[in-house]
């Protein structure tokens, strides 16, 4: 009977579940849209666009 017990603990315990995976999601989702929306986003965004153009060549 332990044994028992003890594999349902076990087999209970492992593994994210999908509400884990949706805040997950959640946390990724608010970093993308504050990114996107302040300045500080727009920042990032031009720093990898002009890095882009000296690697490429461009203006």
């Amino acid at each position: 009977m332990k044994l028992l017990k003890r594999r349902h603990q076990l087999k209970t315990d492992t593994g994210q579940t999908a509400i884990e995976y949706l805040g997950i999601l959640a946390v990724v989702a608010a970093i993308i849209v504050v990114l996107l929306t302040t300045d500080f986003g727009t920042a990032i965004s031009n720093a990898i666009s002009d890095q882009i153009s000296k690697v490429t060549g461009g203006d």
